[in-house]
């Protein structure tokens, strides 16, 4: 398998200002390039990109689906990285101290099981569902 490369994943934002605060100061993504109406993050060496888009206001949360997985109710569409262990637990404390409601709290997912996995899902203030997650030992990420 060749390097694993950067993804690049574009999203929509009710309000530019508002995702740069969230992204940039919650999350501790460094900003990027930008314009009035879309801005780069820098998410642990991914490229991100919030587009303001006018309608959201009228739809957040709207179109979030749930999937059942592990006893819980993932929420569809969702993004968000695979971290080392050590950064995924300084972000979950992190996050234990700012007002972020988790839709599903940080836990270890498939505990003893093949894949077992840190993982927690919060919202971003636009409805955008996201996902951090990391692993003890990596080599489970596509185990079955």
């Amino acid at each position: 398998m060749s390097e694993l490369r950067p993804f690049h994943l574009a999203f929509p934002v009710r309000d530019v200002q508002e995702a740069r605060r969230f992204y940039g100061e919650v999350l501790g993504c460094p900003e990027g390039r930008s314009a009035d109406t879309w801005v780069d993050f820098d998410l642990f060496g991914h490229q991100i990109v919030a587009h303001y888009k006018p309608s959201l206001s009228d739809s957040v949360g709207t179109s979030v689906h749930h999937n059942p997985v592990d006893g819980h109710d993932v929420p569809v569409p969702h993004f968000g990285i695979i971290l080392t262990m050590d950064d995924w637990k300084m972000l979950r404390d992190r996050l234990f101290n700012t007002e972020i409601e988790f839709t599903i709290e940080p836990y270890i997912r498939f505990e003893g099981e093949v894949g077992e996995q840190a993982t927690m899902f919060f919202l971003d203030p636009s409805g955008n569902a996201l996902e951090f997650k990391a692993f003890n030992d990596l080599s489970q990420l596509f185990a079955k």
